[in-house]
């Protein structure tokens, strides 16, 4: 029976296990922290809230930027602990060891969703799908300045967290739990990607507007996001797509971030027509086949940079390898991290 739960071989618990303590860990470390932020908004307000004046204070910037700043919390800390006594494998072995090579693809991906959201404004304005009517608009008042620093905020957090969850700890594991002889740790990892695609595609079923587009979209975006991943056994690449993807997007040429209106200020306020089969519609560029394009392109693109940078471009095998038991060589690192680059 302790089989169901414990591999002997590696001494630990096994990856199913390892998935459910971690999403409980998060779950109740972001209770805390979530509970916390919205007893000090209230608290700060000066008077007891009724529910309409709870729902202005949930949808302010501010509120946004401190809630996604303490949902990271979570994610970091129950990864932390999930890693240190279930997986036995520190922070860094889940894509974040920051070395040179790690920065670097870090600007690849946040010049690359940057890139492919300005390609799919300017195609829907020279369709003639998108009307400008301002610029350094503030939603709610206030100075630009200050009113855009609350969503560069929350999706900054929200990309580091998103990415440390889904392709750091999500994909790892499901990877490792795979990796059976058969199937060998190249296909294990190969069909990580695509469950941990699927699952970051039903995590977005609460958003408004919702739809099974939307939803096969989004998780054809986990694609996307995870290439970077499976490609580079680092987390760079995906972190700064998904930030740069979500803030240009929303704040800097206002459109919904799958299905989410923007918040704090946008650089450019659009009125937005067309046929919603290619602009997504309500819910953003995600649900529509120019987005769908955009996330083709990207994928190419990301193999193309690590191609170029790296002489080849394939599946990194290590994912699925579980990490050495310092018990058997004290010499051997712990977070069992292999550097792309030693293939140049």
């Amino acid at each position: 029976m302790l089989s169901l739960f414990r591999n002997a071989r590696e001494k630990r618990l096994r990856a199913f296990w390892r998935l459910f303590f971690q999403i409980v860990l998060y779950l109740a470390v972001g209770a805390l922290l979530g509970n916390l932020v919205f007893v000090a908004f209230a608290l700060s307000s000066g008077e007891l809230l009724g529910d309409g004046a709870a729902d202005d204070m949930t949808m302010s910037p501010a509120f946004w930027a401190v809630s996604s700043a303490a949902s990271l919390v979570a994610i970091v800390v129950s990864v932390w602990l999930a890693g240190r006594f279930f997986d036995r494998r520190p922070l860094s072995g889940f894509g974040l060891r920051l070395d040179r090579a790690w920065w670097l693809d870090l600007c690849f991906g946040l010049a690359l969703g940057a890139l492919l959201m300005v390609g799919i404004f300017l195609v829907e304005l020279a369709a003639g799908w998108i009307t400008i009517t301002g610029t350094f608009d503030t939603i709610g008042g206030g100075p630009f300045v200050l009113a855009i620093l609350s969503p560069l905020v929350t999706f900054l957090c929200v990309g580091i967290a998103e990415e440390l969850f889904t392709r750091g700890y999500l994909l790892t594991n499901i990877a490792e739990g795979l990796n059976y002889p058969g199937l060998g740790a190249r296909g294990a990892v190969l069909i990580a990607w695509v469950i941990s695609s699927f699952l970051f595609g039903l995590l977005h079923l609460a958003n408004p507007g919702t739809t099974v587009i939307s939803t096969i979209n989004i998780s054809f975006a986990g694609l996307l996001l995870g290439a970077g991943y499976v490609l580079t056994g680092r987390l760079a690449i995906p972190i700064g797509l998904h930030i740069t993807w979500n803030f240009f997007q929303g704040n800097v040429f206002g459109f919904p971030v799958s299905g989410l209106e923007p918040i704090g200020a946008t650089f450019v306020s659009i009125d937005q027509g067309g046929p919603a089969s290619l602009t997504g519609g309500l819910f953003g560029p995600e649900a529509g086949l120019l987005g769908l394009t955009a996330m083709v392109i990207g994928g190419l693109l990301i193999w193309l940079w690590v191609h170029v940078r790296h002489g080849k471009a394939t599946i990194q095998a290590f994912i699925a390898d579980p990490p050495v038991n310092r018990t058997q060589d004290a010499k051997v690192p712990n977070d069992n991290y292999y550097d792309i680059s030693r293939e140049s």
